[in-house]
């Protein structure tokens, strides 16, 4: 899935950028406070975007 796309799904579930690391970026959701890192690559594994949005506690992206 393209990282774009996916970051668009997450901003979308209430989950927004916390903070810049090395190659990765930290996401909150905001409602329950649960955060996880996302990879700066272009295109992100299927099965990673699935891992992010359960460690999230968000439905998954359409497609996935």
């Amino acid at each position: 899935m393209k990282r774009g796309k996916f970051i668009q799904h997450l901003n979308t579930h209430e989950c927004g950028f916390v903070k810049h690391a090395a190659k990765h970026d930290k996401y909150v959701n905001h409602l329950n406070g649960k955060r996880t890192l996302v990879p700066r690559h272009s295109d992100i594994d299927t099965d990673l975007c699935i891992l992010i949005c359960k460690q999230l506690d968000i439905p998954k992206p359409e497609g996935a």
